[in-house]
């Protein structure tokens, strides 16, 4: 059994601390790159792109993701043997590659060697490939495009008679040009095999054309994936499209998607529904145009009419001003206006004088002499009232002023000082004023006077 320990007992007082090594963030960033490249170096990896980002200096930064986590990539301007138009966010991808540390962030990252696109990004590749080709041969000079016909009579369809598209071709032919006679050659439009029967389509219209006029062929189908609308892209419907003598019109699914036969085509359409409007234009057009003339006309036979009775009611206004009636009237309708001026005149010029006489009446009252006088006998009493006021306010002015010196005089007098409290000393002999003491001597007999009377006393 062990020795039971002492309640002194404790332990080390100053244990030795173990030692440690304390790495800078540089150095374990350092530590942690060496690690990844010696242990996991290059490798392949599999996945989708995102956050792609192209810097002017002709690198790119992107991420590789799957679905629980991503990584970092950086494709180099230097490296040679990449499709780099055709990466892009979604496209899936096998990368090659070195894994490292990026330091200055201390994240890891793959340095991109090799790409490999998946999927639809293989068929882009054959797309751009066969795109090239046939650019090259000249199947998509703007110098070979042909004109489409400005009024179409009879078109033909290249199409699944059960697509949306015909349906959506028919609804808009319907609505804007009924007379339009459509001749149909039915045909896969997706699927292995399809761009075999398209291209037949186009022939067999183009052996119907030889018998028939045929306006143009319109080759179309609905919106769908790459896979989808593939047999679009394939060599053999491009060169039976190029080969066509009657003018081909490609509309093949939604406005973002582009197909070789877009390239192709003598025109082509966003659409199976703008196909359908660009068809029919003309026949639009002319209609508008027919409605225009019409208005036009309509207007112009209106203006014509409207000039007509203008004149017509000129010419009747000038007859009947120029008719002796009239001339008459207007003299008789003039003598009255005189009439009624003159009369207007005398009686300004009589409110005239009847004001300058009144403004003369009454100088002439303003210039009588009875008041003239009467006007100076007012200021004469007047100024009577005034002299007999004045010396009555002088002397009650001058009487107002002896009092108020009486009453100062009296308050400064020698009777007002001594009923306060005060009194007065004088000598007894010469009744001068005594104002020092240092000025009375001893046995010097003196007068002290009082409110009341007087006190006579010796000095001592």
């Amino acid at each position: 059994m062990a020795d039971a320990q002492s309640q002194w007992d404790f332990g080390e007082m100053f244990p030795e601390e173990p030692t440690r090594e304390v790495l800078t963030v540089s150095d374990l960033t350092t530590r942690v790159k060496r690690e990844l490249e010696n242990r996991i170096g290059q490798i392949w990896v599999e996945g989708e792109i995102t956050n792609l980002r192209r810097q002017s200096s002709g690198h790119m930064y992107f991420s590789l993701k799957d679905a629980r986590t991503q990584l970092s990539c950086v494709l180099f301007r230097g490296v040679r043997g990449v499709q780099r138009e055709l990466m892009e966010d979604g496209q899936k991808v096998v990368l090659q590659g070195d894994l490292t540390v990026y330091e200055a962030r201390g994240q890891y990252q793959l340095i991109v060697r090799a790409v490999e696109l998946q999927g639809v990004g293989a068929l882009q590749v054959k797309f751009e490939k066969l795109k090239a080709k046939l650019q090259a041969e000249g199947l998509f000079d703007p110098e070979r495009k042909r004109t489409l016909p400005r009024f179409t009579q009879r078109i033909g369809v290249v199409t699944s008679l059960s697509g949306a598209a015909l349906r959506d071709v028919l609804h808009v032919i319907r609505r804007r040009q009924p007379a339009l006679q459509i001749v149909l050659a039915d045909s896969r439009v997706q699927g292995q095999g399809a761009e075999v029967e398209i291209a037949k389509g186009i022939e067999r219209l183009n052996e119907w054309a030889e018998r028939e006029p045929l306006d143009l062929i319109l080759v179309t189908r609905g919106g769908g994936s790459l896979e989808d609308l593939w047999a679009f892209n394939e060599e053999t419907l491009a060169r039976a499209i190029a080969a066509s003598a009657v003018p081909v019109v490609s509309a093949i699914g939604h406005e973002i998607d582009f197909t070789i036969s877009d390239f192709t085509a003598d025109y082509r359409a966003a659409t199976p529904s703008a196909a359908a409007e660009i068809i029919t234009a003309g026949a639009v057009a002319l209609e508008d145009s027919l409605q225009t003339t019409r208005g036009r006309l309509q207007r112009l036979v209106a203006e014509r009419c409207a000039r007509g009775q203008e004149r017509v009611g000129a010419l009747a206004h000038r007859l009947s001003r120029c008719h002796p009636r009239r001339r008459l009237q207007e003299q008789m309708q003039r003598v009255d206006e005189l009439h009624d001026d003159l009369l207007r005149a005398a009686q300004s010029i009589w409110k005239h004088n009847e004001r300058r006489w009144r403004e003369l009446a009454e100088r002439l009252l303003r210039v009588r002499p009875e008041l003239i006088v009467a006007r100076q006998q007012a200021q004469l009493a007047q100024l009577r009232d005034r002299l007999q006021e004045l010396p009555e306010r002088q002397v009650s002015r001058a009487g107002r002023r002896i009092k108020a010196l009486g009453d100062q005089l009296r308050l400064l007098g020698p009777e007002n000082v001594l009923a306060r409290g005060y009194s007065i000393t004088q000598d007894a002999k010469t009744g001068e004023v005594l104002r020092a003491a240092n000025s009375v001597k001893t046995g010097q007999k003196l007068r002290t006077r009082l409110a009341d009377g007087e006190v006579e006393s010796t000095a001592g």
